[in-house]
């Protein structure tokens, strides 16, 4: 089981790449104006969602003791970054505030996951 819950931790991993990966090749356009949400933070987020489900059962399974303050914050940070991105994802342009609040949301969650012990 323990091999089944590293593959998920590791695909949530690509999960945030992607996402934060398409946002830091956009900021340069995002300074210009530019910027737009590009396929790889849809299916980043949409692989941090799925995983991060994944992973919480499989815990669970295990009979481990699962924080769920922290899983719902993180959780409810990914949803509104995940409907940003979605609203957002045909738009040729987005606005510089909206662009900023999905990497600073990325982010957040990130140092979430890290330092909430």
């Amino acid at each position: 089981m323990d091999v089944v819950t590293n593959l998920f931790v590791g695909l949530h991993i690509i999960g945030i790449a992607s996402l934060l990966g398409g946002f830091l090749t956009q900021m340069k356009a995002m300074s210009a104006g530019t910027a737009r949400f590009v396929p790889a933070m849809l299916h980043g987020a949409l692989t941090m969602l799925i995983t991060g489900v994944a992973l919480v059962g499989l815990n669970q399974a295990q009979g481990h003791d699962i924080n769920t303050l922290k899983i719902g914050i993180k959780m409810a940070v990914l949803v509104v970054i995940l409907a940003l991105v979605y609203v957002k994802r045909d738009d040729e342009t987005v606005e510089k505030p909206l662009f900023g609040a999905v990497g600073a949301l990325t982010v957040a969650n990130i140092f979430i996951a890290v330092l909430w012990t």
